[in-house]
């Protein structure tokens, strides 16, 4: 008992990295690039995701972080269902596309919508399916679990990564 109240202390004296601080320890992390794709009565919305994973094979199921500032992300979660699109690391203009917040990012783009009534990207290397099953509030962002429907393995080029602050791992 005497211990975990020592490390509870350890933590509240302790002074919390910056942002800044955090931004950069994190990027030493190579992550996946994906864009979450929804559709409501307004239109097809998405943004790009680097925090995304598997969290369970029974029942299947997937996470991903979602800020709230950000306003696709409310459009999608009462949507009720999206798809992740994994990127390949040659799809570079479908990530600055969807890592902007300006602009319209389905103008021009060859793309479908899928049998669950999401966005579905083109040449992507897999899409999975979900249905928003549980949210979680986690500081700024929401930790989003998704129950998986179906899985598309499309293509086995390599995958684009995000490393200290850039795509690829030559950075």
């Amino acid at each position: 008992m005497q211990i975990q109240s020592l490390a509870q202390e350890r933590v509240y004296d302790a002074e919390l990295p910056a942002p800044a601080e955090m931004r950069l320890a994190m990027g030493r992390f190579a992550t996946g690039v994906t864009v979450v794709t929804g559709l409501d009565d307004e239109g097809p919305v998405g943004f790009a995701c680097q925090s995304f994973a598997s969290v369970s094979l029974e029942p299947p199921l997937i996470l991903f972080c979602a800020d709230h500032r950000g306003r696709a992300w409310p459009r999608i979660r009462r949507a009720g269902w999206f798809s992740i699109n994994v990127l390949g690391e040659n799809q570079s203009d479908l990530c600055a596309r969807f890592g902007s917040s300006r602009g319209a990012k389905y103008d021009d783009l060859d793309w479908t919508v899928s049998k669950w009534g999401t966005p579905a990207l083109p040449g992507v290397l897999m899409r999975v399916h979900a249905e928003v099953h549980d949210v979680h509030t986690a500081g700024d962002h929401d930790v989003v679990i998704g129950r998986v429907a179906e899985l598309e393995c499309l293509d086995d080029n390599r995958p684009m990564v995000f490393y200290r602050g850039a795509f690829g791992l030559d950075c």
